[in-house]
């Protein structure tokens, strides 16, 4: 049986509609029926991935690419997956590679993949198109489902705020889903005052996301060290640990969302590298 964890307290289970749910501790492929709560029928089940930092210096970074595929295929062999969501720093510091990893890795993933720019991909929307096909802020809606994603750096790796201006018209557009997820590789809040160099403070992003009563989590990358959730009133961000580069989490892994019919959504992060210290600390 696979080893889990609780990594969330139990006051927080079930806020904002969003059940959380123990990490799996285990392979992707491993993985049966892992979550005893989870709907039997779903209207939507995808992935979450970020920060491979293809090409940094020191890591073996066609290797993490390789297994990001092969987790993702694995994952849909085993318990089907609608989408896959690689939210940023698909290279680290070097968006010549972008075309190459897109061809040589990522158009390998057996379903169909979204992406966003993070802060080491010092891309645009000109850049982000001419390679992907789509700007770097954009919609995808499956069913009464949407996804909003928006860049939040420049070509030269600054944190900028998201387009608030494209997020509003876009939600107010989809006002008649059932529910929106909104993709922001950084975050718009710091929580910690030690987090200052790490997130930055967008309000009127915070605002607008506290704004529209459909828009039921958002997701980040960034940083490396966190696989949980943080709240910004009662709208939970969820982080998804890393799939590459050379530090945060002692494993490295991707989150899981599942939707029910009844639009129940539960979501829990998969320890795939199957490095057992998923909450190490020292004193």
């Amino acid at each position: 049986m696979s080893n889990r964890r609780k990594f969330i307290t139990n006051t927080l289970t079930g806020l904002a509609g969003i059940t959380l749910l123990p990490a799996v501790n285990t392979f992707a492929a491993t993985v049966s029926n892992p979550v005893p709560n989870a709907p039997k029928k779903l209207k939507l089940r995808f992935a979450l991935c970020s920060d491979l930092h293809y090409a940094q210096p020191g890591t073996d970074f066609d290797l993490n690419a390789a297994n990001l595929v092969k987790w993702m295929n694995d994952e849909h062999d085993q318990n089907h997956l609608d989408r896959v969501i690689i939210n940023g720093d698909l290279v680290h510091n070097r968006p010549d590679l972008l075309p190459v990893l897109k061809e040589k890795y990522f158009d390998k993933i057996a379903v169909p993949y979204h992406t966003v720019p993070g802060n080491h991909d010092f891309a645009d929307g000109a850049i982000w198109k001419k390679v992907f096909g789509y700007d770097d802020k954009y919609v995808v809606e499956h069913g009464d489902i949407a996804f909003v994603f928006a860049n939040t750096a420049d070509t030269k790796g600054v944190y900028v705020s998201p387009d608030n201006d494209f997020l509003k018209a876009s939600f107010d557009k989809l006002t008649n889903k059932k529910m929106i997820f909104v993709i922001l590789h950084i975050a718009p809040v710091q929580w910690l005052k030690e987090e200052a160099s790490v997130f930055l403070n967008c309000p009127d992003t915070v605002k607008l996301l506290h704004s529209y009563p459909n828009i039921k989590a958002v997701f980040h990358g960034h940083d490396h060290s966190l696989d949980g959730v943080r709240y910004t009133d009662k709208l939970p961000h969820f982080f998804d640990s890393h799939t590459g580069g050379n530090w945060g989490t002692d494993y490295k892994g991707y989150r899981i969302v599942e939707v029910g019919d009844d639009n129940a959504v539960y979501t829990y992060q998969v320890n795939a590298s199957r490095n057992p210290n998923l909450n190490a600390n020292k004193f």
